[in-house]
Order: structure tokens, then sequence, then C-alpha cells
């Protein structure tokens, strides 16, 4: 959701050479959400000019709650530590002060980061395992389809190859497709129905 915050709290780095998700908790002042939106999405726009940057989105837990949960990812930790001690991202945190009451920061690896709830999120917004296998298999099947035809058509030999090398092939190839971009992109456009209270 959104890149850094006003007087964060540091957990401990993240592995280097996995892509990283920031999960930020937010209370924010009803009066201001315009401004609030307006300031984030900059945020966002600013992230998004630095190397790395996989993308972000924020949610509610309901319409009327203040607390605003959002992330953001970048490809390591080393980009991510571009981003987070940039001179753009300190100006741009300047600007948010007075508009974020309180916060909570979390650094986690893989995937599993854009599923997992900040620990200060309510349980209830928490999603569902089968929502989780619903998305990976949304993001994975026309990905690996598409994958399968353009080899068959245009690898020489291809269906001659044995199952396991066919195989090797492609999850090495498809494996950092889905998590670098599939994966993120999926998450992002369905986070509302993911995080839909049950």
């Amino acid at each position: 959701m959104t890149p850094g915050e006003p007087g964060e709290g540091r957990t401990p780095q993240a592995d280097p050479g996995l892509p990283v998700t920031v999960s930020i908790t937010r209370l924010v002042d009803p009066a201001r959400i315009p401004e609030v939106t307006r300031w984030v999405q900059a945020g966002v726009n600013l992230a998004n000019r630095y190397p790395g940057f996989l993308g972000s989105g924020w949610v509610r837990a309901s319409r009327d709650s203040l607390e605003w949960h959002m992330l953001y990812r970048f490809a390591d930790e080393r980009l991510l530590a571009a981003w987070e001690n940039s001179d753009d991202r300190q100006r741009w945190l300047e600007l948010g002060r007075d508009l974020v009451v309180e916060s909570r920061v979390e650094k986690r690896t893989g995937i599993e980061g854009w599923f997992d709830v900040p620990r200060a999120a309510p349980a209830s917004a928490s999603p569902p395992r089968w929502k989780q296998a619903t998305s990976i298999w949304l993001g994975f099947f026309p990905v690996n389809l598409v994958f399968t035809l353009l080899v068959t058509a245009f690898v020489p030999g291809w269906a001659d190859l044995p199952t396991l090398a066919k195989v090797l092939a492609t999850t090495l190839v498809l494996t950092p497709v889905m998590t670098y971009w599939v994966l993120p992109a999926v998450t992002r456009l369905l986070r509302s129905w993911l995080l839909r209270s049950r």
C-alpha cells in the first residue's frame, strides 16, 4: 500500500535477495481521508519510479474503520533500502506527518506477505486458505497455459523431452514470473475480495 510511514517501527531486516513486502497499519482521522488518500497515492507514484518496486495497495477493515492496512513490495532488501533511504521518501514522509495518527510496520519475504494481514488487523480480515488458493490458481493457470502453448509451438522437440525435463524447465521459468509479476498483480486486483469479512 504505501511506501513508508511517519514514525515507523522497525522489525528485523528481511533476508537479502528475496522479495520484501512491507505491511503498514495506520489510524486515519475520518475528516482527513481525502487528504490521506492523495498523500498515499503520491507516495505510491514516487516509489513506482524506483527500481525493484513490485506494487502496492490498501484496504480498510470496514467502511467505517479508521484503520488502514497498506502493503508495498520491492524485489529485494537492497532495492527496498534504496527507496527507504531516498530523499524523495523523506520529503514525502514530511508531508504526511500530521495526517497519520499511529502506525505499525512489518517486513515479510516471499509470497505470504501479500496474504498475511498485519498483527494489528482484526482476525476477520485474514483471507481464508481457499481464497488464497483460488488467487494462486487464477494467476497460475493462464500463465502455465500460455507457456505450454508457446513452447509446444516454438521449441523444436519439446514434446519429445522427458517429463522431468519439461516440468523442470516450466517451473524454472514460471516461478519467478509468478513471484515477481503475476501474484502481486492478482492479489492487488482481488484484495478487496480476499479481505472481505467472512
